[in-house]
């Protein structure tokens, strides 16, 4: 889950354009109709079921799939944003990485293709110890970044562990003005890159003890899904008719 563009040029951002243009129309009611909680999503989005075969040969062994086994990495930071402002989360991407050394941090856009959005922010969100929102012009037009600072702010909420843990960011190119910001956001202290104490934000906010207990809770967290994966095939093992 490196930051690079190359993985750009193979999995375009596709939120709204190509999205309403590829999907079914049975694809959109099945996505409307989820549950915008991302509480309710964490143990879907670990389920996720392999193809036949390989499926089968997790089950004898007793193990997740590949595609979770491969996940292991707690991210510092995930930055949400338009599907314009890549560039620009790309450029906050390295600023926070290689000026702060706050890594490792991925952006919206580098989330495996192929998954349903959701499935995907969740992933982000609860895989990471800090939500960035970069709040620019274009992000109020994005329909999908709304629900993403909404659903964000309410998991924050509803998940202790969470508090204080979405960062709204006003970057140095197109920054949304703050009188255009929307309510939920005003109440949160907002990162300024054009302010001069910036670098101090960035040291208080993102906090290593910060980090380390969050990291702690999402292993405990993936080590119960783990156990209930193991139980559950278990289970189907045994209600199998023998043939």
């Amino acid at each position: 889950m490196g930051a690079g563009k190359s993985k750009l040029d193979h999995c375009p951002l596709s939120w709204h354009k190509r999205h309403s243009e590829d999907a079914a129309p049975d694809r959109h009611e099945s996505e409307d109709s989820k549950d915008a909680s991302l509480h309710g999503f964490v143990e879907h989005s670990n389920r996720t079921e392999p193809p036949t075969g390989e499926q089968e040969g997790a089950e004898a062994k007793g193990e997740m799939p590949e595609e979770e086994a491969e996940e292991e990495v707690f991210l510092k930071f995930v930055i949400l944003h338009a599907e314009d402002d890549i560039d620009e989360a790309l450029r906050v991407q390295d600023l926070l990485q290689n000026d702060f050394g706050i890594r490792p941090g991925i952006i919206f856009a580098e989330m495996p293709c192929g998954r349903l959005h959701l499935q995907n922010l969740d992933d982000a969100v609860n895989g990471s110890a800090w939500t960035i929102l970069l709040l620019t012009e274009n992000f109020l037009r994005d329909t999908w970044c709304n629900f993403q600072f909404y659903t964000s702010l309410m998991n924050s909420v509803n998940r202790q562990h969470k508090y204080n843990s979405v960062i709204p960011m006003r970057p140095l190119n197109s920054p949304l003005p703050r009188e255009r910001t929307p309510l939920a956001l005003q109440t949160i202290n907002a990162l300024e890159e054009e302010s001069r104490g910036f670098s101090t934000q960035v040291e208080r906010i993102f906090q290593e003890s910060v980090y380390e207990r969050q990291r702690t809770i999402w292993k405990e967290t993936r080590t119960a899904l783990r156990g209930q994966f193991v139980a559950s095939d278990k289970a189907d093992t045994r209600l199998a008719p023998v043939l």
